[in-house]
């Protein structure tokens, strides 16, 4: 519930851009891939402290969760400062190389004039999370979700559209609206902590000094989590640059196509984000021989959902692709790019379920390596097929299938034959 909330966001600012234009429908996927390639480095951080915070409560250890959290907040907040002024300093050049249509480098200039001030928002807001998924308290998560979700889809009316007496921003307001999200969020956790959260049975009653040692202990786990997030994303972002010189049209299909994937794959993410804290957990509790039933009873239930979904999407896909736009001739040159997602959400719903697992038992290094290959793969396919061959986007599409099958395929043969068991942290 707290990721279809959140990915509300998504949704809504696509749904609104595209009747603004098809200009501004491509240049905030470029825009909002930028923004998201820079936030997995936090949620890669995060991701690490959920394992171990996950593993100190299942230890019942659980004033160690609390000091994890401050560290954690202390050194994204760094972060987020540091690629916040790179960001406004070099995202000009950056745009300039990597896109070809003017038009769309100047709109996704202008989104990110405003979007990247929620680096400082969107940073702390992890490493909540990754507490209240550690300890296993996740019905926060969904209030926290809906109010973001709220606020996004009311300021992106009134902002976008110029409604209410404010004026019609377009692209801008959509960025402002983000912004103005995940800052409601941070205030939201905060009022939280304080008034339900048993500050001192969690470590969390005193701020304490910055910790070197700690932190070297929360970056062995996260530091792979980092580089993994960072570089999937970065090839996905670079799918869609290979896009964008297919042409305009093609970029508005594949960012159409991207927002209804990201929100079909909800209840895969959510199930690999349990996947992962439950590993983490059992592992704590020294029953490491209740991992592979528990995933395997995960990638049971991810694939039953996924079948469901992807039967919905096949049968209803001009209703579901109406929701972004009102074209007809674009409504209709997505529904082949949405098959191919239909398919491929099969394979994600169990690759992406044991690829946590295995990051849950703490190998967040081979966890790497596995997707650094993987990725290698996908980007030949993205090559080939988006650049030597110039094939439309729904083929293009087709590599996040390659991706999912061999991601699956390299994560078994990691559980089958490595001593995945004896990882320490």
């Amino acid at each position: 519930m707290s990721l279809l909330a959140q990915n509300i966001i998504n949704v809504t600012d696509t749904a609104f851009l595209g009747r603004v234009g098809e200009v501004e429908l491509g240049a905030s996927a470029m825009g909002g891939l930028y923004y998201i390639c820079v936030f997995t480095v936090a949620f890669g951080f995060s991701t690490g402290s959920q394992i171990l915070i996950g593993r100190r409560n299942g230890e019942r250890n659980f004033a160690a969760a609390g000091p994890v959290v401050i560290q954690g907040v202390f050194f994204l907040t760094v972060l987020a400062a540091l690629i916040f002024l790179f960001s406004r300093l070099m995202a000009g050049s950056l745009m300039g190389m990597l896109i070809s249509s003017e038009a769309v480098r100047t709109a996704t200039l202008e989104f990110l004039d405003w979007r990247v001030f929620g680096f400082f928002f969107s940073f702390v807001n992890v490493m909540f999370r990754a507490f209240f998924v550690g300890i296993t308290r996740t019905k926060v998560l969904t209030w926290n979700a809906l109010l973001m979700a709220g606020i996004n889809v009311i300021l992106d009316y009134l902002l976008i559209f110029g409604h209410a007496g404010l004026p019609r921003m377009g692209i801008q307001g959509a960025a402002i609206a983000s912004v103005m999200a995940e800052g409601a969020s941070v205030v939201f956790f905060l009022i939280y902590i304080a008034l339900t959260v048993d500050r001192k049975q969690y470590g969390l009653h005193r701020i304490l000094p910055f910790d070197p040692v700690l932190l070297k202990e929360v970056l062995s786990v996260s530091v792979f989590m980092m580089l993994q997030q960072f570089v999937s994303m970065s090839t996905f972002f670079l799918f869609f640059i290979i896009v964008e010189r297919l042409g305009q049209r093609e970029l508005a299909i594949a960012n159409i196509v991207r927002s209804v994937y990201v929100v079909m794959f909800i209840p895969v993410n959510a199930l690999s984000t349990t996947t992962n804290t439950l590993v983490s957990n059992i592992m704590g509790e020294g029953k490491v021989s209740q991992v592979l039933p528990l995933i395997r009873r995960m990638v049971r239930i991810s694939a039953g959902l996924m079948t469901c979904f992807s039967l919905v999407l096949c049968f209803f896909p001009r209703a579901i692709l109406s929701i972004y736009t009102n074209d007809a001739v674009l409504l209709a040159d997505s529904v082949p790019s949405l098959y191919v997602i239909a398919a491929t959400a099969l394979i994600c719903s169990m690759a992406t379920v044991v690829f946590n697992g295995l990051s849950g038992t703490g190998n967040t290094r081979p966890a790497f390596v596995i997707e650094l290959g993987v990725l290698v793969i996908y980007m030949l396919f993205v090559y080939v097929a988006g650049v030597r061959l110039r094939q439309p986007v729904h083929i293009c599409y087709l590599c996040e299938f390659v991706y999912f099958l061999t991601l699956l395929a390299g994560c078994t043969l990691y559980f089958r034959f490595a001593a995945w068991e004896k990882k320490q942290i």
